[in-house]
């Protein structure tokens, strides 16, 4: 194991020591050699140092350089050097981080994280929050809760009755809505095109004046980011729009109450 360890240390530091002089993307010729990753699937083990070589001596030609400082591709970037090197420590820690008792060094670590991403964003601490794989699981994990919590306004309990028949729910989303976010409506039973759009500027923000009537039933999606620009849609206004409407309903659900009263 030390010796692998060693190998693979040396050749991951070669990679990175060249990838400032190297192509950003590889050859088309270095693509094709990916062939001999296949095959038919393997009778028995083979040696860790022949699979690690493998991976390098092939795989590592065929790699996109992202982590220099010449790829300009999608949103990504290189990895810190305390990351990478973390990423590696973590990984030979070969943790299982569901649960506190299976590693408490996993939950303190994500609990002291998830502290400082509420400080970074100025959100109060008493907030929950929690990690996800990636963007479309994050859009799924918000819109889950707020389907939830709508729902249960109207006393509708999703999780046990499901959807059918359940009161309806508007998404509104911004003309430059990003697919995961589209993705996710589809896995929650909402679909990708039973959302109303609304217009957006030339930086891909959404108009806030032009947001339709909302109400209590309505799920307003906004982003923080916009994938061609780096716009963000004007929070501000639109919340207020939101806690307004929330406001309205609210004073309509006590005035109802009242006159069933009298």
């Amino acid at each position: 194991m030390r010796e692998l360890l060693a190998e693979t240390a040396a050749r991951a530091s070669t990679y990175l020591a060249g990838i400032g002089s190297r192509r950003v993307a590889p050859r088309a010729e270095e693509i094709a050699r990916l062939e001999a990753f296949g095959g038919a699937l393997p009778q028995a083990g083979s040696d860790p140092a022949e699979v690690l070589a493998l991976l390098d001596d092939i795989g590592s030609q065929a790699t996109m350089a992202t982590a220099g400082g010449r790829y300009f591709g999608f949103v990504t970037g290189g990895t810190l050097p305390a990351a990478l090197a973390a990423n590696w420590l973590a990984g030979a820690w070969d943790q299982n981080a569901a649960l506190s008792v299976m590693s408490p060094v996993a939950a303190k670590i994500e609990e002291i994280v998830l502290a400082w991403i509420l400080d970074l964003l100025g959100l109060p601490s008493t907030c929950g929050a929690g990690f996800v794989t990636g963007t479309t699981m994050a859009n799924f994990s918000a819109l889950a809760a707020a389907r939830t919590a709508l729902l249960r306004r109207a006393g509708w309990n999703v999780e046990e009755d499901g959807l059918f028949a359940a009161p309806p729910i508007r998404i509104v989303v911004s003309e430059e809505v990003h697919v995961s976010l589209l993705k996710a409506l589809s896995l929650l039973g909402f679909g990708r095109s039973h959302v109303t759009r609304v217009p957006t500027d030339g930086q891909g923000r959404m108009k806030p004046e032009l947001l339709p009537r909302l109400d209590d039933r309505t799920v307003v999606c906004i982003q923080a980011g916009n994938v061609n620009t780096g716009a963000f849609d004007p929070a501000k206004e639109i919340c207020s729009r939101a806690q307004e409407a929330k406001q309205r309903s609210q004073a309509q659900d006590s005035e109802s109450k009242h006159g069933q009263e009298l």
